[in-house]
């Protein structure tokens, strides 16, 4: 598994994917984004590069269960990647420490499962409280039932309140073969798009 996620192995399925949720994120010169849970930074360091007019903010809690993790590792990573519009610091997805509607895009890459908790769709609101109207999102996770409950009747809501363009995309089949998801544990992977 870990030969396939590498940057440095054939599959680079990491690369596919962080590329691939990247490439639904572009906000005008002067924009912000906000990448939650950030890990590593690539996420964030890829938006950086598509947006080099943009800031970007990541943040991760970097507890000891991604003890491998860290703002040093995630500002080296930028570093390395001559990416200077990104900064990272700590923050909690469950209560983000900003105000609403401070970014014009908000990202996360398989963060919100591995948060414990009965209603995780209210952790996806908090992420949407701080995007600005008109802003985009592009949250991608494994939104399966037994994780999220019914995602469609999320879809929706999203639209009852407002959202456009709000889509769940299957991204088993966009970023991985036919046989890697249930391997990887991964089923039910998908990116939540749309438009405040």
């Amino acid at each position: 598994m870990y030969r396939a996620f590498s940057y440095d192995g054939k599959r680079q399925m990491s690369k596919q994917i962080i590329e691939g949720v990247a490439s639904y994120v572009n906000v005008p010169g002067g924009g912000k984004i906000l990448d939650v849970g950030c890990g590593s930074g690539a996420l964030a360091i890829a938006c950086a590069k598509r947006n080099p007019n943009a800031e970007i903010i990541g943040i991760d809690r970097w507890g000891k269960e991604y003890a491998s993790f860290s703002r040093q590792l995630c500002e080296r990573n930028a570093s390395a990647e001559k990416v200077n519009n990104a900064k990272f610091q700590h923050g909690d997805a469950v209560k983000l420490d900003f105000a609403d509607e401070t970014f014009d895009a908000v990202t996360s890459n398989y963060v919100y499962h591995n948060i414990p908790s009965k209603d995780r769709q209210t952790i996806l609101l908090e992420t949407l409280r701080v995007l600005k109207k008109g802003g985009t999102f592009a949250l991608h996770d494994i939104f399966s039932k037994s994780k999220y409950g019914d995602m469609q009747a999320f879809v929706k809501k999203l639209k009852e309140m407002g959202y456009e363009k709000v889509e769940l995309i299957d991204t088993t089949d966009k970023f991985m073969k036919k046989w890697e998801p249930v391997w990887m544990e991964l089923s039910g992977s998908a990116m939540l798009v749309g438009k405040k």
